[in-house]
């Protein structure tokens, strides 16, 4: 054995040379991984005993792709094109031999291997549009050519995974070898290729597949066309359709310049850098300063949820799908056996959509339950999660009556949106037990998850939750005690605005256009539409005193109805409504204000800055841990769009300059509401971001 470098060693197994990458975690390709493959290669095809070369990584996958560290920054040479040429233009065949995730740069390097063999477990992706980016070392002019135009747009705009079967009939693979017995199979074959004088199969020089496509466009209008809704406002998919489109139309060569200078362009752009930062702040959040690793957990064996609603029904369907049994109680039979069959019906339509196979509608129907009884129910459960109507006394009797029925050691978790957790730990004589499980609707859909730390939640209960949460698959943030939380509490601030503005002469789709074309799915009165303006309307108790008592009066309830403060086609697609503007502008006069003409501007810095001040409001009292876990809420929570960070990032963005002197500029026309925060000055005067904080 020689060693190359400190993560690279080269072997001679008979007549087939065996170059092994170490560099734990994931073999990513930093610059000692570069200069390993580099030398390796060089000295394996200067090697007269070799007549083949086979590349194989140790630990848990093959190079999983570039080391997002280095972005941003010069690369130490040699570069990922140098290993490349050395590989592709190697005298002797080269096998790339896969196991586990070959993604990215990974597989812009296994590309370059003139044939490739995997286990069956592997999987296969270029998934840099994720990052804001488009694969930047040949990916984008290698992949079109082995599975051809169509199956790469898909593949580099959605980023997935594809497993490795898939990968063999579409010609990613060449070969799946036994599991558990890679380095045997991939020299096997090596020894094959080079004993049959099998051609050196360069992909740079397969045209086949992407002249078929050549003069089509059509099969580019027509992607664009099905994608539009899901690329809105990215850049990314749009650039990696440009560069497959050069793959077709160009030579190889050409192709690559089109792909560097697209690439390049993304990489200094605040599109990719937002996304990046994203990509670490999940991470990020899942780290709980004070927590140690070794703290013990509560093993979560089965759950149980209280309400068989729309909310506790989703709720459920989360731990199911992760192999936990869960029993839902409910007070009486029918709303019972109505949640029951809503979630069936859920698992249905995604099965007849693909997402699951019928065989998992049942077995993941089969592991949720229902019940009357508390008593009979939770007396075994590891976790119960209330789901009920958000008012405190309904809650604190519910945490009574938990607090004598579970078991010692079971946690407690409520689902409020924003009461008080301290108060409602106060009934139970395990306050340590208790903790908030903020759940988004549809809870089996949203990835968002509050974990919501009392003041006497157990570092246990926290541990368990965060764990738990990645279990059923959804991205958690650990947040304190405060009204509405972190989400609710900053949405509040753009609630309230966008009230303000409608009474002040903004219409609500002017309000909601510029909220929809700075990225989010929906601005805020296309969402009450959605809802359902009759969400807390109570009919005997409404007067006319708001303008959604008269819409809900005039029997415009949203969506549902035909009207809220849009009018709805039958296809529910919506036009800005003469009635709600009428309705609106009684309400002005009635007010004696004088409407005005207002900016997109001024709607969107009012909408946004108040949130980012807010923010850091929150910040402050230490309700939430750091910026990032802000954008993270709002991202995962709100459909703030990844593109633009979050709101703590977007404000540096911006400038806290510029964000405290718009807040003291709304302060002094519009009043207190627009104070800043002191934080917000003293940053500002310290020169520092938000992201500092």
């Amino acid at each position: 054995m020689t060693a190359i470098n400190a993560v690279t060693d080269l072997t001679l197994d008979g007549d087939v040379a065996v170059i092994t990458l170490n560099s734990p975690p994931v073999n990513a390709l930093s610059a000692a991984v570069r200069q390993g493959l580099f030398e390796g290669f060089k000295a394996a095809i200067a090697d007269p005993a070799a007549k083949a070369i086979v590349l194989i990584c140790e630990g848990r996958t093959f190079i999983a792709g570039a080391d997002i560290t280095e972005f941003g920054s010069a690369m130490a040479d040699p570069q990922l094109a140098d290993v490349q040429d050395m590989m592709e233009s190697s005298t002797k065949p080269v096998v790339a031999a896969i196991h586990g995730t070959v993604l990215g740069g990974g597989l812009e390097v296994a590309l370059c291997a003139h044939y490739r063999v995997a286990v069956p477990s592997a999987k296969f992706g270029l998934p840099e549009v994720n990052l804001g980016l488009l694969p930047g070392a040949g990916g984008t002019q290698r992949l079109p050519r082995v599975v051809g135009p169509e199956r790469a747009l898909e593949m580099m705009t959605s980023g997935r995974h594809v497993p490795a079967k898939e990968a063999l009939s579409g010609g990613l693979t060449d070969e799946l070898v036994e599991e558990g017995k890679l380095k045997e199979g991939a020299i096997a074959f090596a020894r094959k290729v080079a004993a049959e004088n099998r051609p050196l199969t360069k992909i740079r020089d397969q045209n086949a597949k992407v002249e078929a496509a050549r003069g089509k466009p059509e099969i580019f209008a027509d992607f664009r066309k099905a994608n539009a809704r899901k690329f809105r406002g990215f850049l990314a998919p749009e650039y990696n359709i440009q560069c497959i489109e050069a793959a077709v139309n160009l030579p190889f060569d050409e192709g690559m310049k089109v792909e560097r200078k697209l690439f390049n362009e993304l990489m200094a752009g605040s599109q990719s850098a937002a996304q990046r930062y994203t990509f670490f702040a999940e991470r990020q959040a899942q780290k709980i300063p004070g927590i140690a690793d070794d703290t013990p957990l509560i093993p979560i064996k089965k759950v149980g949820v209280i309400g068989a609603g729309t909310m506790g029904g989703g709720i459920a369907m989360n731990f199911a799908n992760a192999g936990i049994p869960v029993v839902i109680v409910e007070q009486k039979q029918e709303p019972l056996d109505k949640g029951l069959g809503i979630i069936r019906k859920n698992y249905e339509r995604t099965a007849s959509r693909g997402g699951i196979t019928a065989a998992q509608v049942e077995e993941r129907c089969a592991l949720i339950t229902g019940s009357l009884s508390m008593e009979e129910s939770f007396a075994d459960v590891d976790l119960v999660i209330e789901a009920v109507f958000e008012r405190m006394d309904i809650k604190k009797d519910i945490f009574a009556k938990l607090d004598a029925i579970c078991k010692p050691g079971a946690i407690l978790a409520t689902n409020t949106s924003g009461l008080n957790i301290d108060e409602i730990a106060s009934v139970t004589k395990r306050p340590e037990s208790v903790i908030g499980l903020h759940f988004f609707s549809p809870a089996n859909v949203m990835k968002l998850l509050e974990i919501v730390r009392a003041d006497h939640t157990s570092d246990s209960v926290i541990a368990t939750s965060m764990k738990l949460a990645k279990q059923i698959g959804k991205t958690a943030v650990l947040v304190g005690v405060c009204p509405g939380f972190v989400g609710n509490r900053i949405l509040g601030q753009r609630q309230r605005e966008a009230q303000k503005l409608v009474m002040e002469g903004a219409m609500p789709w002017d309000i909601d256009r510029v909220l929809y074309d700075f990225g989010f799915p929906m601005g805020p009165f296309a969402m009450s539409d959605l809802a359902g303006l009759d969400i807390g309307w109570v009919k005997e108790k409404s007067n006319g005193e708001s303008i959604r008592d008269v819409l809900c009066e005039a029997d415009r309830r949203g969506q549902k109805t035909g009207a809220g403060y849009y009018d709805y086609d039958e296809n529910r697609n919506a036009k800005p409504s003469p009635f709600t503007e009428k309705v609106i502008n009684d309400f002005i006069v009635k007010s004696g204000a004088n409407p005005r003409k207002i900016s997109d501007e001024e709607i969107l810095e009012r909408c946004i800055f108040p949130m980012i001040n807010e923010g850091v409001k929150i910040l402050e009292e230490k309700k939430a841990i750091r910026s990032s876990d802000i954008d993270v809420v709002w991202q995962n929570g709100y459909g703030w769009p990844v593109y633009r960070g979050g709101p703590m990032w977007y404000g540096d963005q911006v400038g806290p300059d510029k964000v405290l002197a718009k807040m003291q500029d709304f302060q002094a026309k519009m009043g207190d509401a627009f104070k800043p925060s002191p934080l917000l000055e003293k940053l500002v005067a310290d020169g520092k971001k938000f992201s500092d904080l």
